[in-house]
């Protein structure tokens, strides 16, 4: 199964990174990790530090992953690449839980579920 993850930096998107590379070592699917290309975190090493943290997890399970950098809305970059075909299942982290016990979604999360053509996972 080919996966694509979306990776922004977040807690609950580096829980899904650790997740989903370890379920993907396991069963051999092919991962591709999409990175939030921010140009302002690069200038200061944020998105550098972002792909190298990506490529250590991967390397702990043993995995060979490929980076993509996606750059503007990490949402609707993530559901364009994942409707050109090329992905069976798209996965992002989120839904974190509010002190009303609510599950509360990024907007980059509303908008993937909301608007992605393949399979979505949400890891939370």
């Amino acid at each position: 199964m080919k996966v694509l993850l979306g990776v922004d930096g977040t807690d609950s998107s580096l829980r899904a990174l650790e997740e989903i590379t370890e379920r993907a070592a396991r069963t051999g699917d092919e991962l591709t990790v999409g990175i939030a290309d921010d140009p302002d975190a690069d200038s200061i090493g944020i998105g550098t530090d972002l792909e190298t943290r990506v490529r250590e997890i991967a390397d702990r399970v043993g995995l060979d992953v490929e980076i993509r950098r996606l750059g503007g809305d990490l949402g609707s970059e993530l559901v364009e690449v994942a409707q050109a075909g090329e992905f069976d299942r798209l996965v992002v982290g989120g839904g974190e839980r509010s002190p009303m016990g609510k599950i509360e979604l990024s907007s980059d999360t509303q908008f993937v579920l909301l608007n992605a053509g393949t399979s979505v996972t949400l890891v939370r």
